[in-house]
């Protein structure tokens, strides 16, 4: 894992508070102020075995990829550290395949934000919303990275604020100092069937739930690359991003299920049934405009991440070259515009097609995040021993290696063997599969082509 020459090209302007922000940002997305309750509704109060299991796994995640970012920063990230440790068809099959994921999420995060503000203002058209959030952050991040990295900044703190508001309001709920409103106690823990009603079974099928709900952590890795201190900056940012993650989700899952039994209906939305059971005003308007926020810093930053990783793909020639161009503010554009482009086409037809285009598309993609970071601690593994035997120092090293590397890949192997096993997501297993195999065989044979036709002129 030797250092190696980094592109100038880009814009080293983040800050490293706003990639601190911008770690935090990515995972707390809509899935926590709104999906979250599908997870309780799975395990049961035991849903906070499957969220520090899965913390635990994006923790090594993103200590496996902090080492190996600050030791080679590049825009490609996960997809070049494959490349190093498994060849280049590996490289350019994780970025492929994290490109094609995050712009069919950018779709249906434009069109889930539209949908959301649609039910609080029904006077604003859903398409017209929609296409206005393309257009807005394709601007933003056209503008720069730091004006990217300045509004996922502010996104952040909203987000962090209204988690640490929600835990305090449901703290001072259970201890029964709101005036008015009686306290719950933690009878909810175990009463319905016990702390973990449908044992194992549900802690497994509420940790294939909660695990996606950390998707996009990994954003981070392809934005140290435009820090001026990409080392110092992303170890600082790990560090920091850790331990607050866990705090925020786990205080989070902690009050909804002291306060809401996992049996009610009120879980659809589990932040505004802890509200309402507050007797704060206006509950569910505030959760679901928050969620909007969410929703919103997701598409910033997905179209940021999609669009450097088809420009590092171009700079290695796995992408047309053209992609790699940058304007005078070192921003690139034409890959910009290259990865919004599908988000528009897929928000079109999915607003003339209501839910038959979208649902479709991100089954196909749906756990790609979890191939990224099984191959992500591979390459740390294969990359690290490299590193060792050469004698070569390391910026940021990951503690506890190799054994959490190994522990990590071991909880990866499990969920999908539990994704294999049932029939609701074997097919999305599948259908990923079979994605990654068509990337890697078309990969492969682009490569040799390009080597043939350089052998004849």
């Amino acid at each position: 894992m030797s250092d190696a020459h980094v592109s100038t090209q880009l814009n080293h302007a983040l800050k490293p508070r706003q990639l601190i922000m911008m770690g935090l940002g990515s995972a707390i997305g809509a899935g926590l102020f709104l999906g979250s309750g599908v997870g309780v509704q799975a395990a049961g109060p035991a849903v906070l075995i499957s969220y520090l299991v899965a913390g635990a796994l994006v923790i090594i995640v993103m200590n496996a990829l902090g080492e190996m970012a600050a030791a080679k920063p590049a825009s490609g990230a996960f997809s070049v550290y494959a490349g190093d440790a498994m060849g280049a068809t590996a490289g350019a099959t994780v970025g492929w395949l994290w490109w094609a994921q995050v712009v069919i999420v950018i779709a249906a995060e434009s069109v889930g934000a539209g949908g959301l503000l649609a039910t609080i203002w029904p006077q604003i058209p859903v398409p017209l919303s929609s296409l206005a959030f393309m257009l807005f952050f394709t601007a933003i991040n056209l503008m720069g990275v730091r004006n990217f990295g300045e509004f996922e900044f502010w996104f952040a703190i909203m987000k962090v604020a209204a988690i640490l508001i929600f835990i305090a309001i449901g703290a001072a709920l259970l201890l029964g100092l709101l005036p008015g409103v009686p306290s719950p106690g933690l009878s909810n823990l175990t009463a319905n069937g016990g702390f973990a009603p449908k044992g194992w079974a549900g802690i497994g099928a509420a940790l294939l739930v909660v695990v996606f709900a950390f998707g996009g952590t990994e954003i981070v890795a392809v934005a140290a690359a435009e820090t001026s201190d990409p080392a110092r900056s992303l170890a600082r940012a790990i560090r920091t991003v850790a331990w607050r993650i866990l705090v925020f989700y786990i205080g989070s899952i902690s009050v909804i299920i002291a306060v809401v039994p996992w049996t009610s209906e009120a879980l659809r939305s589990p932040f505004a049934a802890v509200l309402e059971v507050a007797r704060i005003p206006y509950a569910s308007t505030a959760i679901t405009l928050i969620a909007v926020i969410a929703l919103l810093s997701a598409l910033n930053a997905n179209l940021y991440g999609a669009s450097r990783m088809i420009f590092s793909l171009a700079q290695r020639s796995e992408a047309p070259r053209w992609l790699s161009r940058v304007n005078r503010r070192q921003v690139p554009v034409l890959a910009v515009l290259a990865s919004v482009l599908f988000g528009f086409v897929a928000t079109v037809c999915e607003l003339w097609f209501p839910n038959r285009v979208l649902p479709v598309l991100l089954n196909i993609v749906g756990c790609t995040c979890l191939l990224v970071w099984t191959l992500a601690l591979v390459s740390q593994l294969i990359l690290r021993a490299r590193a060792e035997r050469a004698g070569t120092p390391l910026p940021f090293r990951m503690r506890g290696y190799p054994w959490l590397t190994v522990a990590a890949l071991a909880i990866l192997v499990v969920i999908f063997g539990l994704l294999v096993s049932s029939g609701q997501t074997r097919g999305q297993f599948l259908s990923m599969a079979a994605l990654t195999a068509g990337i890697a065989l078309a990969s492969e044979l682009a490569r040799r082509y390009r080597g043939k036709k350089r052998a004849t002129v």
